[in-house]
């Protein structure tokens, strides 16, 4: 019997993917709602609340590698050209259908600059400049495309506590190297506006695929400690929580979320605390049975759909009404906004796979006709 079938209702990276695309889809919300120029408190709390969320992309890429490694590291007669095939369907081919709806429909949602002719359109296409949020796609699919390095690293650990060690130990100094030349060369660089495509590397988020790797690879051991040492886990999440706001405030007002980056020992540390966080929250439910597993199970299988079509409906939205609610009252429209969002983005994941469910037999049907 495989691992998958063996699995409980929800893993670990469930709760991470599902939790970190719940809080994502207040982002742009909290973005938008800067624009309207807010009270210095308003603006005070979204900072806030903005670095709360800012566990999202390393909680996500924890959660895939650590749910990836789960289903196939020991599945040795998987290939790398059928696992491609796979994430082919599951990932790149929503990725490709929304980056289009973003250029042709929503051109003014481009980042740094605009297409101008073919060249232009498809260099936006693939580097993540579409929309606010598809940088995260660009940086996400190369680890999908490098999983076979994980496998290695996963394989080569197995349970050997010192490799476990040396791989972990490895993580933090790559980690540790490419936070201090982002800040020197970057952040706080003469390099701000012509390397800002180093922020969607795989190198920036790649201790938390190896963390997701060995995560799993050494479960007994990580489950154990994260069960017991939580509290001491939520001391470092508030002590770093605290740090990231003294930061992103001592650049004064008015609020720019530029400046609250992931790239950061404070923010790493945050988001490794977070991501212990929702590690136990996800054990304890799952050992206790409770019934919120399976609903965190369903819903997380379309959180990268629903992630990818958020910034769309929000959008839409802020169009409609959200402005002008917002501008009235700001959290009431920040609140209105993100409820409506989350609901129609993960209504229309489901919606659209039911569709497609249908119509795909009968396509291929036709064609097999004809």
């Amino acid at each position: 019997m495989s691992e998958k079938t063996l699995a409980p209702v929800a893993d670990i990276g469930d709760y991470l993917k599902l939790g970190a695309c719940t809080a994502v889809m207040s982002q742009p919300i909290m973005s938008y709602a800067l624009t309207t120029s807010p009270s210095i408190g308003a603006q005070t709390w979204i900072g806030i609340m903005y670095n709360l969320v800012k566990y999202t992309a390393p909680a996500f890429i924890f959660g895939i590698l650590y749910t990836t490694t789960r289903t196939t590291i020991n599945h040795r007669e998987l290939t790398y050209g059928h696992y491609l095939k796979n994430m082919w369907h599951a990932l790149f081919i929503p990725t490709i259908w929304w980056t289009f709806i973003y250029l042709l429909v929503m051109p003014q949602m481009q980042q740094v600059n605009q297409y101008h002719d073919l060249g232009s359109f498809l260099w936006h296409f693939v580097n993540g400049n579409a929309a606010p949020h598809l940088w995260y796609n660009t940086m996400m699919l190369q680890f999908i495309i490098l999983m076979p390095v994980f496998w290695a690293i996963g394989r080569w650990c197995g349970q050997n506590t010192k490799r476990g060690i040396i791989a972990a130990c490895a993580a933090v100094v790559i980690a540790a190297l490419w936070l201090w030349f982002y800040d020197t060369q970057i952040f706080n660089g003469p390099h701000a506006q012509d390397w800002y495509l180093f922020d969607r590397l795989f190198i920036s988020f790649f201790i938390y695929g190896v963390f997701g790797t060995l995560a799993w690879q050494y479960r007994e051991h990580f489950d154990r400690a994260i069960m017991k040492w939580w509290p001491a886990i939520a001391v470092v999440f508030l002590a770093t929580f605290w740090w990231t706001n003294h930061e992103l405030f001592s650049y004064g007002f008015p609020i720019n979320l530029g400046n609250a980056p992931y790239y950061k020992p404070s923010m790493t540390l945050y988001d490794l605390a977070a991501i212990g966080l929702f590690s136990a929250l996800c054990l304890y439910q799952v050992k206790a049975g409770r019934p919120f597993t399976k609903f965190v199970h369903k819903f997380a299988n379309f959180a990268y759909k629903a992630y990818l079509s958020n910034v769309f409906w929000s959008q839409c939205l802020w169009l409609l009404f959200g402005k002008t609610l917002t501008t009235a009252n700001t959290w009431v429209g920040i609140l209105v906004l993100y409820v409506l969002t989350w609901c129609i983005s993960f209504a229309s994941a489901f919606g659209i796979n039911a569709i497609w469910s249908r119509l795909k037999p009968m396509i291929f049907k036709s064609a097999a006709v004809a």
